[in-house]
């Protein structure tokens, strides 16, 4: 069989399947009013959740930065692609971490992705055992593959039986690790659980705060602020593509661990380092998000959270009323979900079908998020039309 016709097949399965993902293109900026595949739409899919990717001072800040360092930095960081810009936004970053770390320091990524596929990877081997949350983004799993460790999965939120796990394990090094905030279902773990079983085991708590650094806590400081949590067993990861709206990553640590991943981080040293453009807009997005109207802006989105968890009156589906952003309706077959995408987008409304593998099986759902740049009447929009399209709902339309 010719490897194109392997392709076609598994294409087609996946059509049978309801899980062929295709692409939107869009043409404007990321706000909620946007256009999509050339028509108006009314976005609740990105993870822009203070609505600063299209901010003036942070649009203005990319163009200075632009102009000062140029388009691209040219080569990795250990090479000559370590810029002014990228120096400035670690030591702004290992600052505004501080309160939760000892002797902080910060290093940043291209990507959320690179940023944990770097950290899990560089504080394991294949004699360390990795305690991974049964629901972690593939990024996290990907980095504790590349790891080469032993894998140990405990189930979600389960700080029992990862505590038995614990006990039972002979491995010198440990790594515990999960996500903060879980970017399909919207809930917090139970991080100050994980930070006491971790400094028990002198084990590693590596938590990936994609969707809760700049949202959570007074000062957008994210779950570790949430829960007030400090200790030299910390390792954390925030992403810099969501609600400071730019883009990249970086791991926030004790001194010693940075070092450590600047010498030994594979996804680190081999690649090329973001453009220095973008580090010098995440300066101005870190401001946003500490100061005064990255408060406004959290009190607003909170106000949007609660809006939409009265609002909504479902018959037929299910909402899972998360403390964040992410706010999923569950309707549980892959088929209903795109039916059900595909009726918001008829009214105008973009809100993504979430799909295996990306939730468990007979788990596929909406996946609405919110941001700071959403109105009430945005909420309403979107609420209202979720109710008539749950209302209107028959079992024949979920095949």
């Amino acid at each position: 069989m010719h490897p194109l016709t392997q392709l076609e097949r598994g294409l087609a399965q996946l059509d049978a399947q309801h899980l062929r993902r295709r692409r939107r293109i869009v043409d404007t900026p990321c706000t909620p009013h946007i256009k999509a595949d050339g028509k108006p739409t009314l976005a609740f899919a990105s993870n822009d959740y203070l609505g600063l990717a299209a901010h003036p001072a942070v649009v203005a800040a990319l163009i200075e930065g632009a102009r000062r360092y140029g388009a691209g930095s040219g080569a990795s960081h250990l090479i000559s692609g370590h810029s002014r810009a990228h120096a400035q936004l670690e030591e702004a970053l290992a600052e505004f971490m501080a309160p939760h770390l000892v002797e902080p320091r910060a290093l940043y990524f291209c990507t959320g992705y690179m940023a944990n596929l770097a950290t899990i990877s560089a504080l394991a081997g294949k004699d360390a055992e990795v305690f991974s949350e049964a629901l972690n983004h593939a990024s996290l799993i990907d980095g504790a593959r590349l790891s080469r460790a032993n894998v140990k999965v405990y189930p979600h939120g389960d700080v029992a039986a990862l505590a038995a796990l614990l006990e039972a394990s002979q491995a010198e090094t440990k790594l515990i690790v999960t996500d903060g905030v879980f970017s399909m279902d919207g809930d917090i773990g139970p991080l100050p659980a994980l930070l006491a079983l971790a400094e028990k085991h002198c084990a590693w708590l590596i938590v990936d705060d994609a969707h809760g650094f700049g949202v959570l806590g007074e000062n957008g400081r994210g779950v570790f602020e949430h829960f007030a949590m400090r200790s030299p067993n910390l390792v954390i990861i925030g992403t810099l593509g969501k609600a400071a709206g730019v883009g990249g990553a970086f791991v926030a640590a004790h001194a010693t661990v940075i070092e450590w991943l600047v010498n030994r981080a594979r996804p680190y040293i081999f690649t090329t380092a973001a453009a220095p453009a973008q580090a010098h807009a995440l300066l101005t997005s870190l401001a946003l998000i500490r100061g005064d109207e990255g408060r406004a802006r959290r009190t607003h989105l909170q106000a949007l959270i609660a809006q939409l968890r009265d609002s909504l009156d479902l018959q037929h589906w299910q909402h899972i009323a998360s403390p964040t952003a992410v706010q999923p309706v569950i309707l549980g077959e892959n088929a209903a979900a795109l039916h059900a995408a595909a009726g918001l987008a008829e009214a105008g409304l973009w809100v993504p079908a979430i799909r295996p593998p990306t939730v468990p099986a007979g788990t596929s759902r909406l996946r609405i998020s919110l941001s700071a740049a959403h109105t009430a009447g945005d909420v309403a929009t979107l609420a209202s039309a979720v109710n008539r399209l749950d209302r209107d709902w028959t079992g024949t339309r979920h095949g």
